[in-house]
């Protein structure tokens, strides 16, 4: 299918797909928002929190694309991964909070979450070491013959380490079905795109494995799908991996703690104008898919939800400790 043939079958889904779009980008902000603006400062949440603000429309543009058997590895960044696979808002603020409902059972406070059984795996601290494992799980899949492809989301500081450049030479040789996602918020950590790297795109990176890349606007959740249905569509074939390079902005510090004050405020004035959120709610009333009634329905409707989330994780309980040793360490 060409490029313009997939955008305009995207599109041709118009209403539906962007309310479906619409909802994740809405929940995940809403649900990082309460987990970094209100749970982390109340003390109610320990460790390390980091959020995708600005950067929800690549998440839910991918995942919406895959199909259920396909593995997924969202980054830190990734949240609505989870909530399109289905993991309840309930359950992620469990998880957070250290609750034996959460995805981990309380064995980690934070973002450290999978669900086999959802084909989600788990987050990799040293984001770029878990390029090399998702290579593994394409190559179990080409092995066992299975029609599944694997999704990996990294930032553009991954691209710079060596476990990046192992998983992406390895999944060329083997011809795996793995599609890369590099959600290119402009900052690694503190450090600008510019001083970590010679190649103006991270796109430029994938030729020199023999991988087709493409540049997306990672702001808009219709040229995401669109992007994301070619790769993955690619990657299912046959043909091997595929690279997406999703230019974005991270609208806030590298965690919780970080105020980012040597990210020039322009930056952040330039890119709050296109914000995906917005940009797809402009697109729904000028395509008469909502009414602007209609969308501040939708996020009175995820703002109660959330809260009855919250509410739901709090009155859950902490694990018991004699299973603390449980799904840890081999038992005889």
């Amino acid at each position: 299918m060409s490029a313009t043939e997939t955008i305009s079958t995207i599109e041709g889904a118009g209403a539906a797909f962007a309310h479906q779009s619409l909802r994740f980008t809405l929940l995940m902000r809403e649900i990082e928002d309460r987990i970094e603006r209100k749970l982390y400062r109340q003390g109610k949440i320990l460790g390390g929190v980091y959020v995708g603000r600005g950067q929800e429309a690549i998440s839910v543009g991918a995942t919406l694309m895959a199909e259920p058997g396909d593995m997924l590895y969202p980054s830190h960044r990734d949240m609505a991964a989870f909530l399109v696979r289905g993991v309840s808002p309930g359950r992620i603020f469990a998880q957070y909070m250290g609750r034996a409902a959460g995805l981990t059972r309380g064995r980690d406070g934070n973002m450290h979450m999978g669900d086999m059984n959802l084909r989600i795996g788990a987050i990799i601290s040293a984001l770029a070491a878990t390029v090399p494992v998702a290579a593994g799980s394409a190559l179990a899949m080409k092995y066992l013959g299975m029609p599944n492809v694997t999704i990996c989301w990294f930032g553009e500081g991954s691209t710079s380490l060596g476990h990046w450049h192992e998983g992406m030479n390895f999944a060329s040789v083997q011809k795996l079905p793995v599609v890369w996602i590099c959600n290119n918020n402009q900052y690694a950590y503190s450090t600008p795109m510019s001083a970590q790297m010679a190649c103006v795109n991270v796109a430029d990176r994938g030729a020199a494995y023999g991988i087709p890349a493409e540049i997306v606007d990672g702001n808009d959740v219709f040229a995401v799908s669109a992007a994301a249905k070619r790769a993955i569509d690619h990657a299912r074939a046959g043909n091997g991996p595929y690279l997406l390079e999703c230019k974005t902005f991270r609208m806030t510090g590298h965690s919780a703690h970080d105020n980012a004050d040597y990210v020039p405020p322009a930056l952040f004035d330039e890119w709050s104008k296109l914000d995906p959120i917005t940009r797809l709610e402009s697109r729904m009333i000028a395509e008469k898919w909502a009414s602007r009634e209609e969308i501040d329905g939708i996020h009175a409707a995820i703002v109660k939800e959330v809260d009855e989330a919250v509410q739901w994780a709090e009155n859950c309980p902490f694990p018991d400790p004699a299973t603390l040793l449980e799904d840890v360490y081999e038992s005889e």
